[in-house]
């Protein structure tokens, strides 16, 4: 028997957390393992597993409420700034869509994206990768 989604026992009230945010579209909580203290994780109510499966109307709903999470980031803990990312699959801990949504002040030790950056051999290798895009996107229209 496969164990229950985190996420979802704590959007039912199965599981505790330290919640931010509780309304009829989101919640919003502390990670148990922060970067950093109001590290808060933003995930729907509904079990949505990545980006790519949230439903089109939920994304302007979903995403203020990542907005209004990186204001109070400011307003509330007095961070000069925030970082806000989410992982589809790869490096994805719990398999429900979660926003990250973190506390960020200069010289914080958080060093831009946790990845090494690379760069593409030449601007024919950029263009190419740019046309496989356009093309896939052009793909999911269609759908």
């Amino acid at each position: 028997m496969p164990r229950p989604c985190v996420f979802c026992e704590i959007v039912a009230g199965r599981t505790p957390a330290h919640v931010v945010l509780d309304d009829e579209v989101t919640l919003a909580f502390l990670d148990t393992r922060p970067l950093f203290p109001g590290h808060t994780l933003l995930v729907p109510r509904a079990h949505h597993e990545t980006l790519s499966d949230l439903p089109a109307d939920m994304l302007a709903p979903y995403f203020e409420r990542a907005q209004r999470l990186a204001g109070a980031m400011e307003s509330a803990l007095g961070a000069a700034g925030s970082f806000v990312a989410l992982n589809n699959r790869v490096s994805q801990s719990v398999p429900h869509l979660h926003t990250h949504v973190v506390p960020r002040n200069r010289k914080d030790g958080l060093r831009g994206f946790f990845w090494p950056r690379t760069t593409y051999a030449d601007d024919a290798e950029a263009a190419a990768v740019a046309t496989r895009l356009r093309a896939g996107l052009s793909g999911l229209e269609a759908e």
